[in-house]
């Protein structure tokens, strides 16, 4: 069948419109139940462990992932696999989440004497509140939809919306709960934009050692220059004999100084280098650099001990290969 243009958006906006139903349907049924749930999972003194079949199994491992990154301890676990060993994931201190919107999936309900058994709790989603997965569980959340998206009625659509919708909802309130930061997701994500926002410090980007460039005072500005050259930050510090900061030369520097008419071979870095330069300390987080270079429109920055010594230096081009900005 060869739909036209028309007929495809419809259809995208029918399914649409049928999700956003089922969402609201959940949300409006929403009642202590979930801050049981909540509860539940809070007193947990072991992992929550998600498990699902097919379609729901996804939707479980997405949950997992998502209650993991946010402060609950979770993981997911195949229910078929949980009757051929991978029942020994579950300890007494945990809590399985188990979802079938049936509530009456073989491969979960097979397991659920054994979970009893071994003392573990149980927190079920399923559309049935009348099932024996619900029925069994210490508690149960609804997340029965009125139709599914599926023009045959069948395909799990609206369903496994309103189910993962559902898992979102728990893991929010949890984070909440938990009293999780910004500081703690970064820790979770420490490859991500915002764990590297959040984590990384100066330290962990500058430039070090003879990678550092510096020249004295008294030394000619062509040293500078060939220091400046050589260590390819578009600046060098200027230092005294104990690594003092003295000041900085940069290449704003330079085309103010050769517009004065300066000899490169006779002037002194003393007499040409920026004496009130901003400088930054090692242990400080990356983005509060960036923030110091944004405020005072520059590029570089010179990294000072406690001493105002010089031990590092940093630009734009290291905050950006490290995916700071």
């Amino acid at each position: 069948m060869d739909l036209s243009n028309k007929e495809l958006l419809a259809l995208a906006r029918e399914t649409l419109a049928i999700e956003s139903r089922a969402v609201s349907e959940i949300s409006a049924r929403l009642n202590d139940d979930f801050a049981a749930a909540c509860r539940l999972c809070m007193e947990t003194a072991g992992r929550v462990v998600v498990t699902g079949m097919g379609k729901s199994g996804h939707i479980a491992s997405k949950i997992a992932a998502t209650l993991a990154s946010t402060g609950t301890p979770a993981f997911f676990m195949h229910p078929a696999e949980a009757s051929h060993g991978d029942l020994g994931m579950i300890t007494t201190h945990d809590l399985l989440l188990a979802i079938s919107y049936s509530g009456e999936t073989d491969e979960i309900v097979t397991i659920l004497p054994l979970v009893k058994r071994m003392g573990a709790r149980l927190l079920s989603f399923t559309g049935n509140a009348t099932s024996t997965l619900a029925k069994a569980a210490d508690v149960h959340l609804d997340v029965g939809v009125s139709e599914e998206a599926c023009p045959l009625n069948l395909a799990p659509t609206a369903s496994t919306t309103a189910t993962l919708a559902m898992g979102d909802a728990l893991a929010v309130a949890l984070l909440k709960s938990r009293g999780f930061t910004a500081e703690d997701f970064a820790r979770s994500h420490p490859s991500g934009s915002l764990g590297k926002r959040l984590l990384l410090r100066v330290a962990d980007v500058m430039r070090k050692d003879d990678d550092v460039p510096s020249v004295e005072p008294d030394v000619a500005l062509r040293d500078g220059l060939m220091e400046m050259t050589q260590k390819g930050l578009g600046m060098t510090a200027v230092v005294d004999d104990q690594r003092r900061i003295l000041g900085i030369f940069t290449d704003g520097d330079l085309r103010r100084a050769l517009d004065d008419g300066a000899d490169v071979h006779s002037t002194r870095m003393r007499n040409v280098m920026h004496s009130n330069c901003k400088t930054t300390s090692a242990d400080i987080l990356a983005a509060e650099a960036v923030h110091t270079l944004e405020e005072n429109k520059i590029t570089s920055l010179l990294v000072a001990d406690d001493d105002n010594r010089l031990i590092g230096a940093l630009n734009i081009h290291d905050l950006f290969r490290a995916g700071i900005m």
